[in-house]
């Protein structure tokens, strides 16, 4: 590119050279004009050798840019080296989408998402420039700043709750579906689902990846009755 613009910058020089010539000449003398003459014989010898030298440069630019290979080429070569297809970066590049779609929504447990960045860690095709500073050095960085909640927390019951309450709270599990899971987990003081009493304490587990699938789909396709439906069943 800069030969080009060198050669159109000095053919543009050479017109208006000429030009401004072709003025001078009329009110010339004979002297004169032989220096002027002379001084553009000396011009046109050192415009002739750069010519020569930019078209040198444009036949050497043409012929590397010739031999260079294709981008796809590029890429083909380099997966070749490292024995993959491109079905197996493609499959990647999904795999290490969700994966930190996980870690950014800190999907327990912790020790789950560390195991699966390791493995990706291993894999050959972390290495190329595309994923490695999101496998080697991003995501281990936020997996270090997780401060992951402990298994199971304690809860002191207050009057007036149940427990579809209690796995309402937002430091619970924020989906009242979930109350099954708190039920089980404390049998031993809960008898009937419907009769809690205040100053038990109750243990509240965190909910493993199945159990958050499920409660989510149970919230999501849950459709409340009717009011004259509700209001018919009532009187039953």
């Amino acid at each position: 590119m800069k030969a080009y613009k060198n050669l159109l910058s000095l053919f543009v020089f050479v017109f208006f050279s000429a030009n401004i010539f072709a003025q001078k000449t009329e009110d010339m003398t004979k002297d004169e004009w032989k220096n002027e003459m002379e001084q553009l014989t000396v011009q046109k010898t050192s415009l002739t050798s750069t010519l020569t030298a930019l078209r040198s440069e444009i036949a050497n630019l043409t012929k590397t840019r010739n031999s260079l290979q294709t981008y796809e080429d590029c890429i083909n070569g380099i997966y070749t080296m490292l024995g993959v297809t491109k079905k197996d970066v493609d499959n990647f590049r999904k795999q290490l989408s969700e994966l930190s779609g996980k870690i950014d929504a800190q999907q327990a447990p912790k020790a789950d998402r560390q195991a699966e960045l390791d493995a990706m860690k291993k894999n050959k095709i972390s290495a190329l420039p595309e994923f490695f500073t999101t496998v080697h050095d991003q995501l281990q960085r936020k997996l270090d700043a997780w401060e992951e909640k402990p298994k199971e927390i304690s809860y002191l019951v207050v009057r007036g709750d149940c427990l579809w309450n209690i796995a309402k709270k937002k430091e619970h599990y924020s989906n009242p579906f979930a109350w099954p899971v708190i039920y089980k987990t404390n049998r031993d003081q809960i008898k009937n689902p419907d009769l809690i009493f205040p100053k038990q304490v109750f243990n509240i587990p965190q909910l493993s990846d199945d159990e958050m699938t499920k409660y989510d789909k149970i919230r999501r396709n849950y459709k409340p009755a009717p009011p004259a439906q509700a209001q018919a069943q009532s009187t039953h």
